[in-house]
């Protein structure tokens, strides 16, 4: 028989579980440095209240050439731009380091990890789900380790099957680790990936332009715990999609 609300909301809370799944929380304030870090979009950092919340799990997602990429390189220059340092666990292993200079990240403030996740495994689907799991392994690690202020986890590309194949608990323990601290955490994929355990979603679709020169975009903004769910079109200068 099915656990009733209080029942289960009480199990939470005594796994202290219930801020993840059971809490609305409130929206970071957007003068506060400490909650919240700008991506350097301004039209999208005024309908996020100031930028993505600090010591969140928070989800960057769309299709190829929806401005992903761009705006994942943006958010990467304006906090190593802040003095801050980034890390990316670059899960397939396409993170282009011209691209990134180029977008004015400073490579000297990146930690980057390179995974060995194949877009397309063939036959060796079991060597991929172990290279998908090393690489959150690897994300995790950097959570622990602290002194970053945005550490992103690239799998944008990866095959479906092998982010379905991670436990759901994954998302639920990378978001405990990085409650109460200062770092910004990003998942970016083709699609949402942490479901209830993300703070944040922002899910992107390009409405035209060209790659490499500009992207008309439209912005859907889903703050799950928060309940609230807006919808903004803006424009980006890209160098990638």
């Amino acid at each position: 028989m099915p656990l009733a609300r209080a029942d289960l909301e009480s199990l939470l809370r005594t796994r202290r579980l219930d801020r993840t799944l059971t809490t609305t929380l409130a929206l970071p304030d957007p003068a506060d440095e400490y909650a919240i870090g700008p991506t350097g979009v301004t039209t999208l950092d005024a309908r996020l209240g100031g930028g993505f919340p600090r010591g969140q799990l928070s989800e960057l997602v769309g299709p190829r050439s929806s401005g992903r990429t761009s705006l994942l390189l943006q958010m990467l220059a304006t906090a190593t731009a802040r003095g801050e340092l980034v890390a990316l666990v670059d899960a397939l292993d396409m993170f282009d380091v011209e691209s990134a200079a180029a977008a004015g990240v400073d490579l000297d403030r990146l930690l980057w990890i390179r995974g060995h996740v194949a877009a397309s495994p063939g036959l060796c689907g079991d060597m991929n789900q172990r290279a998908m799991e090393q690489a959150v392994r690897a994300l995790a690690l950097v959570l622990q380790a602290g002194n970053f202020g945005l550490v992103a986890f690239d799998a944008a590309g990866a095959p479906g099957e092998a982010l379905r194949r991670l436990p759901f608990t994954t998302w639920l323990r990378l978001q405990r680790m990085v409650e109460g601290r200062q770092t910004i955490c990003v998942l970016v994929g083709d699609g949402p990936m942490a479901r209830s355990s993300a703070g944040l979603t922002v899910r992107l679709a390009a409405r035209g332009g060209k790659a490499g020169r500009g992207l008309d975009v439209e912005v859907r903004i889903v703050r799950a715990r928060a309940r609230q769910h807006e919808h903004v079109c803006l424009s980006l200068s890209t160098t990638c999609a």
